[in-house]
């Protein structure tokens, strides 16, 4: 079967499909109903799926309103493919309609497009591709929809309380050739301690979300706008970044400008909320310059935990990376700075979190998802190596990642792709895109994978 071929004659669908998909604005809403428990927009999206599978004749099953699944196919063991329909904020700086499916080039814009919308409808196709072509199954596949990846994952921890675990899987939410290799993630929050003298800040906002990197942060402060405005807009031009600083009332309202990014490399973003505190910090004199200060010294020019004594590297995953996604101050009230940390796969975890004392400021661990790896030798792991370089003609290097996919909640399971190598990663930031040939490239290798894990081959008894 030429996958590729029966790829392209469904482009026009994949492209109206994912344009369909991008158009719900799933983004978390925490509205704590049993009807929708991350939100009306989130379980449109899911029910947009479930009706998709119904009209195509699979088993459908909604899971909690939390995820839900389409089967297909015959057999005792279970190929799942995982999912995801839920997409972080939008955030600044978009020159397209988040939600607008634009196409320009070869290119299809919107929040979702490469994570994870895109490649879930790729997938989606391939599976229906396979068993549109009448093969016979040898195992039931599972399409999986999760709707809470970018904020927890409850969406699949609450699958697996009921549901049966895939005997493998793949998660089409990365990158090609294929993932075996997770960092760990662990959600970390400092907080100030102790109170002892008011200075002119007053507030600090910068982030939302652990997972991605500030691109706005904003404070209030008490000051006259002579004595702050020169340097304020002379540190911004020094930064390259863009600012804003205004008088209201008695106070100063300062707005500084990043760049987003995925948490997985802070590098590749700026940090506005970091920016920011490095900026505030020789403008003060007592809790907010302790607060700021502890931003700057620990986040600015490192992301890699150096400061914090947390840094470590191996050579099966690479650094481990430290995020400061989420940080805020309210004078006499609250001081924290929330840190998504991408730890190395053989990172000494215990160890290096009891030897971490910040001065005044207090360590809490949010959350800690361990690291998850696939042996590289496994004959999963072989097949889809397979399928890859059979489609492509390329070699298929398996890789590590510091980005948390669904990999991490299956026995065994792996991220494949779609992005391809080489390609820009463009997740969580403005303008997020997918390129068109690579979506329908990608849908290809997903049939050839599902074929060959899935289906009897010519001659098999």
């Amino acid at each position: 079967m030429d996958w590729q071929l029966e790829a392209e004659k469904r482009r026009n669908e994949i492209i109206e499909e994912l344009q369909q998909l991008i158009a719900i604005p799933s983004i978390l809403s925490e509205e704590n109903t049993l009807e929708a428990p991350f939100g009306t927009e989130v379980k449109r999206a899911l029910e947009w799926f479930m009706d998709k599978g119904e009209k195509r004749g699979y088993q459908v099953k909604n899971v909690a309103n939390m995820a839900a699944h389409l089967e297909t196919g015959e057999g005792e063991e279970l190929l799942g493919i995982l999912g995801h329909v839920d997409v972080v904020p939008t955030g600044t700086g978009w020159t397209k309609d988040p939600f607008g499916g634009e196409i320009e080039g070869n290119k299809l814009y919107g929040r979702g497009a490469i994570d994870d919308k895109g490649p879930t409808i790729a997938a989606w196709t391939a599976l229906n591709m396979v068993k549109e072509a009448g093969f016979e199954f040898t195992k039931r596949v599972r399409l999986i929809i999760g709707t809470d990846e970018e904020s927890g994952f409850r969406c699949v921890e609450r699958y697996f309380e009921t549901e049966e675990m895939p005997t493998m899987a793949f998660a089409p939410d990365a990158d090609f050739p294929i993932i075996n290799a997770e960092k760990g993630i662990a959600s970390l929050v400092f907080s100030k301690k102790t109170w002892t003298k008011k200075d002119a800040l007053i507030t600090f906002s910068s982030g939302s979300r652990t997972n991605m990197v500030p691109d706005l942060a904003e404070a209030a402060v008490i000051g006259d706008l002579s004595e702050w405005q020169q340097d304020f807009e002379g540190f911004c031009s020094k930064q390259g970044v863009q600012g804003e600083i205004e008088a209201d009332d008695g106070k100063l309202h300062l707005t500084l400008h990043g760049k987003s990014a995925h948490a997985m490399e802070p590098d590749d973003g700026v940090n506005a909320g970091v920016l920011l505190a490095l900026f505030l910090r020789n403008k003060l004199d007592g809790d907010g310059k302790a607060f700021t200060g502890f931003v700057a010294d620990h986040f600015y020019n490192d992301s890699r935990g150096r400061h914090l004594g947390l840094d470590f590297t191996d050579t099966v995953s690479g650094d481990t990376t430290f995020n400061a996604g989420i940080i805020h101050f309210e004078q006499d009230k609250r001081a924290a700075v929330e840190v998504s940390m991408r730890y190395s796969i053989s990172y000494p975890f215990e160890e290096k979190m009891a030897n971490v004392n910040p001065d005044d400021f207090a360590l809490e661990i949010r959350s800690n998802s361990i690291p998850h790896y696939v042996d590289g030798n496994d004959p999963f792991i072989k097949t889809l190596q397979n399928a890859y370089e059979k489609q492509t003609g390329n070699t298929a290097n398996l890789l590590a990642i510091g980005g948390g996919t669904y990999a991490r909640v299956l026995q065994k399971g792996v991220a494949f792709g779609m992005l391809f190598p080489g390609e820009k990663d463009v997740a969580h930031q403005a303008d997020e895109f997918v390129d068109i040939d690579n979506l329908i490239k990608a849908t290809a290798i997903y049939a050839e994978a599902i074929y060959q894990l899935a289906c009897k081959k010519s001659g098999e008894a």
